[in-house]
């Protein structure tokens, strides 16, 4: 059997740029090396691509950039190409690929930009596709969205970051206190990896919380603390999606599961399964498959939930490219349910190549 040519994308203009990385390296180390040959394609934080054949090793350090192993090149639009353009010395070459594993964490990856572009070149790609990548990256849009097809989420409001000067700041903090309360989560609202998000307790720590929400964004989101469990849940599948058996608890080691506590310490303790009553655990998984249907994923996400009192099922946000570094919660929670590592990666590549997964041939 020939093996099928996998062009995977990491790093990119994004606040998660250094995470990116490290999960695309774990990705290139795990694709079943018998089915799959694997095309490193890397993209600079100031947005420069290049085609690298260096030891991959050297992606997670950033070391491949000054390697001498990367030429100048990009994923063709033109149809015709069917692959990654490279510039080399003596001249520009075509690398044909089958399929693209996009591993691009945050903006300008996992917003539906970098989708469009794989659309536009006809290329299948695992995960999901523009709109979907483009809803589930915009909180706020995810929250509408969800709310109008009855799926609870935490209470919330967000304005532009334009907003909060002269009188409007008084206007917003007069409407957090009003429908939500203190303490409340302030986030960017298109950002991952809880990048610029900052717990407020009370209108004196609002400002330095909106300021860093709006480094990120234009768009601020506000959200009322939900005291209780932060679980999540992987979601699989094309039309027919299923989710993993187990649902996975995080134990934060921080005021909340921040930044350095998901890619950096390690010291949240993972539960999986969550403590939960199985019954909830089982609301969860459907409420998973639901909103991933009615966002219109593909591929694969992880759904993050808070569970509150035990009972309550509030859906946090999806997350189109989660997480593939060895302390992740998504190939973790799949590994629980029997799937390796090694065979997950086989099943995503192969939904890509699955007729119901190809928005481009519309």
């Amino acid at each position: 059997m020939q093996k099928k040519r996998i062009a995977v994308l990491f790093g990119g203009v994004s606040a998660e740029h250094e995470v990116s990385r490290v999960s695309a390296y774990s990705v290139m180390k795990n694709l079943p090396e018998d089915k799959y040959e694997v095309v490193p394609v890397g993209i600079t934080k100031d947005g420069r691509w290049y085609l690298y054949t260096g030891p991959v090793e050297k992606i997670p350090t950033g070391e491949w950039e000054t390697s001498g192993d990367a030429v100048p090149a990009f994923v063709c639009p033109d149809r015709s190409v069917g692959g990654i353009v490279a510039l080399a010395p003596a001249g520009a070459r075509t690398v044909k690929v089958d399929c693209v594993f996009p591993v691009l964490h945050g903006r300008n990856g996992e917003d539906g930009t970098v989708q469009g572009l794989l659309e536009l070149s006809g290329l299948p790609f695992v995960g999901c596709g523009t709109l979907a990548s483009a809803v589930c990256m915009d909180k706020a849009v995810t929250h509408s969205l969800l709310s109008n097809a009855g799926i609870p989420s935490a209470r919330y409001l967000w304005f532009f970051r334009s907003n909060y000067a002269g009188e409007g700041i008084r206007k917003i903090r007069t409407k957090i206190a009003a429908r939500l309360g203190y303490p409340v989560f302030v986030k960017p609202a298109n950002s991952g990896s809880s990048v610029g998000v900052t717990k407020a307790g009370s209108e004196q720590e609002l400002d330095a919380a909106v300021a860093a929400a709006a480094a990120e964004s234009d768009k601020i989101l506000v959200e009322e603390a939900v005291a209780g469990q932060e679980v999540e849940c992987a979601v699989l599948g094309n039309r027919r999606p299923e989710a993993a058996g187990p649902v996975g608890e995080i134990v934060a080691s921080a005021a909340f599961y921040d930044y350095d506590d998901k890619y950096k310490s390690g010291k949240s303790k993972l539960n999986i399964p969550a403590h939960l009553d199985p019954a909830v655990a089982e609301e969860i998984r459907s409420v998973a498959v639901r909103a991933f249907r009615t966002l219109g994923c593909r591929g694969f996400a992880r759904v993050d939930f808070f569970v509150r009192n035990g009972k309550e099922v509030l859906l946090n946000e999806l997350n189109t490219i989660p997480g593939f570094t060895p302390i992740s919660m998504f190939p973790k929670l799949w590994e629980a349910s029997g799937v390796s590592y090694g065979e997950l990666l086989d099943r995503l590549v192969c939904l890509s190549f699955d007729d119901d997964a190809k928005d481009y041939k519309r």
